[in-house]
């Protein structure tokens, strides 16, 4: 609020019921953010949820997460149609498809918020499954860990990795492709990493 910039939150699980949208922290927390100067948003995955938050908090904006890893540029496409989203993130895999990307039209391109700075394997077959596990143990089910099976899988989040990956979106990307071709949002993974690897981001960015 006192410098004017616009804060999220993630609420992105995908297996929420009924019985879940009256979280007592969760609502707190709404109604926190939904006061203030400044437009916060939300960044959700379920509809369900979506609905009612549109009807509680009618002042926050929402974002369509990654997570619903919409790998099809046509299912890309119809969520960033959807009136109730300010911003939609595809799935990275799509960071490249610039020929189906070129051809929205500037209010839907004003939409498209990309993850710059992925560091998953591009060729994951299991990334539904892995957020899946996240969301079922967030809602504090018993279930194994998700292993993941791909190439380095067990090496952890390095920012050398995330610059390697096809996928990467990085400095002369956004000024010379992205940015001249109408797309104006981006953003940086990593949250939970720990403050020296984002620091490694934002010095980079």
């Amino acid at each position: 609020n006192k410098y004017g910039i616009s804060s999220r939150l993630t609420f992105s699980n995908s297996l929420l019921k009924e019985e879940h949208l009256s979280d007592r922290r969760c609502n707190s927390l709404c109604e926190m953010f939904s006061s203030g100067k400044v437009r916060n948003g939300i960044i959700v995955h379920s509809d369900l949820l979506l609905e009612y938050l549109s009807k509680k908090y009618p002042d926050f904006y929402y974002v369509s997460s990654t997570t619903k890893v919409q790998t099809r540029f046509e299912e890309f496409h119809n969520e960033l149609r959807r009136s109730e989203f300010k911003y939609v993130v595809p799935d990275f895999r799509l960071n490249k498809d610039l020929d189906k990307l070129n051809e929205l039209p500037s209010e839907l391109k004003d939409k498209v918020e990309f993850l710059c700075n992925e560091c998953c394997w591009i060729g994951c077959q299991d990334r539904a499954k892995c957020y899946e596990n996240v969301s079922r143990k967030n809602l504090g089910e018993d279930c194994p860990d998700h292993i993941c099976h791909a190439p380095n899988g067990n090496g952890g989040y390095k920012f050398s990795k995330a610059m390697s990956n096809p996928s990467f979106i990085g400095i002369d990307d956004i000024n010379n492709i992205y940015m001249p071709n109408g797309f104006t949002n981006f953003e940086i993974e990593g949250r939970s990493l720990g403050s020296a690897i984002i620091l490694e981001f934002l010095l980079y960015y």
